[in-house]
């Protein structure tokens, strides 16, 4: 057999395949599949097969210049195929990034899956005030408590209903109709390395909601780091624990730099970052991020009069 042919491998991975990762109450996520490995991306972009370099450093080297460099097609060559489930709601969400093959579990053929989320009365989040498609913080307990025994009312209720109505005859594409989001439905999910840390990068960002959060941790941290170790590092030092700064926000950096205050809060007035109203300084939605990255890099502003 040519060797330069041989299927690479990820041997921590192949530990891995056909594990349930579990996920909320009653989601989970398993490896099915995969093909490639950080060999394949060296391979790729050196258009060559084989092992490509034998030093591990210089696969390493070359795998960050691609990610710093946004090359994106070698990445392309490792895919991935995931087993999941997940509540419908979380996977409205997820189904969003089209750039992966889709078979989900059917409800017109089979009996829906006999489960929803729960949430406890400590899960109960508020409606974040800044951010309309956002939550913040959580509400007492004691409310939770109120609102967790209304939802497993509620579940039994309507799943009671919809078993009804497939006993008396009715066809399963109708009597799923008024079954809650939080039903969990189960799909494989196929996606090649460079569209899924796209997913993730998404996906595990503090802003995402928490649910695919937690499966978007899953798959990073307990899959891919496995998968693809240097390629994984790559992209949490050049995309997830990293910045960007818009040409406004690097003018702005170079004024803080030179610790010249004045002169960073003059040009965010004359770019609409800042307005003066009422003697007091507001910030647009552009400028309440870019203060989050600074304060991430513990730069202290102070825009008073």
């Amino acid at each position: 057999m040519d060797t330069n042919f041989a299927r690479t491998n990820a041997e921590e991975l192949d530990k891995i395949l056909g594990r349930k990762f579990p996920v909320l109450d009653d989601g989970f996520i398993r490896v099915v599949d995969y093909m490639g490995s950080d060999v394949s991306i060296v391979q790729a972009a050196r258009v060559s097969y084989g092992e490509g370099t034998k030093k591990v450093s210089e696969d390493r080297g070359l795998i960050r210049y691609l990610m710093r460099h946004q090359h994106t097609t070698p990445f392309e060559m490792c895919e991935i195929k995931l087993h999941v489930r997940v509540p419908m709601d979380c996977w409205r969400q997820w189904i969003r990034h089209r750039t992966a093959n889709v078979n989900e579990y059917s409800t017109r053929y089979s009996i829906a899956i006999d489960s929803a989320q729960k949430t406890n009365k400590d899960e109960w989040r508020k409606q974040s005030v800044s951010n309309k498609q956002g939550s913040e913080e959580f509400l007492g307990e004691n409310i939770g408590i109120i609102l967790s025994e209304k939802e497993e009312s509620l579940h039994k209720q309507i799943r009671s209903m919809y078993d009804e109505r497939i006993d008396k005859g009715v066809a399963r594409e109708q009597a799923r109709k008024d079954l809650p989001l939080s039903t969990y439905t189960e799909a494989y999910w196929k996606i090649d390395l460079h569209n899924l840390f796209h997913f993730l990068a998404l996906r595990m960002d503090s802003h995402a909601q928490y649910e695919i959060r937690s499966y978007a941790n899953i798959i990073g941290n307990e899959i891919v780091k496995k998968w693809c170790p240097l390629a994984w590092e790559a992209f949490e030092s050049y995309r997830l624990n990293s910045y960007k700064f818009s040409d406004i926000e690097m003018k702005t950096l170079s004024y803080l730099i030179k610790q010249d205050r004045d002169g960073a809060k003059d040009f965010l007035l004359s770019v609409g970052f800042l307005t003066l109203e009422n003697s007091t300084y507001k910030r647009n939605r552009e400028m309440i991020e870019f203060e989050s990255k600074l304060q991430n890099l513990d730069i202290s502003v102070n825009w008073s009069i």
